[in-house]
């Protein structure tokens, strides 16, 4: 568990820095969030709960991969 700062009681581990990276790009995709269906359209299956954790789990190692100095994967 590496730690980011200077040791001090503000020094924060990567994994909480990996979450609120995720908290960010969840937010900022809308990720998880449920379609609304639109006229004319559609909507799609919803995702299985099991399929949401997944996908959350991934994107958490994704981020905790990026914050601990390695390259972004395609």
């Amino acid at each position: 568990m590496d730690t980011v700062g200077n040791g001090s009681s503000g020094a924060r581990r990567n994994e909480d820095i990996a979450l609120d990276l995720l908290k960010f790009v969840a937010g900022s995709t809308g990720f998880g969030r449920p379609t609304v269906p639109s006229t004319g359209f559609n909507s799609p299956a919803a995702p299985k709960p099991e399929d949401q954790i997944n996908q959350l789990l991934d994107l958490y190692s994704r981020c905790l991969h990026v914050v601990d100095g390695g390259a972004v994967k395609a």
